[in-house]
């Protein structure tokens, strides 16, 4: 039975098609196995705003007015930020340094490529 497909809810054997969609007989989640396959291709990348993929040292310029907590003013939109680190598995996965704020963490999903 190598060609069971496990449940990606639960890790049950138990699943069986239901018109193109595979559904679990026992937490009965439903799921298209093509969707499953292209999410796990992009596990562990880190994409901007637009859905452009991020790579280390890339530059980005920040979407939207973003409040820096002890600073008197916001990190304002349309700056630009160089040199970015990428951290995989993190909440705040892009490193940087900002000029007038320094190092500090953004999401991914605030910035666009530059």
């Amino acid at each position: 039975m190598s060609d069971t497909i496990l449940c990606p809810k639960c890790s049950s054997e138990f699943t069986y098609p239901s018109d193109n969609m595979m559904v679990c007989s026992q937490c009965f989640y439903e799921w298209n196995p093509e969707d499953a396959a292209s999410e796990a291709a992009n596990e562990g990348k880190i994409f901007d705003s637009n859905g452009n993929e991020l790579q280390d040292g890339d530059s980005v310029v920040v979407v939207k007015d973003l409040p820096v907590k002890g600073a008197p003013k916001p990190v304002k939109a349309g700056t630009k930020v160089k040199n970015i680190r990428l951290r995989p598995g993190s909440d705040h996965n892009i490193d940087c340094k900002i000029d007038g704020f320094g190092a500090m963490a953004l999401k991914s999903e605030f910035v666009k490529k530059a």
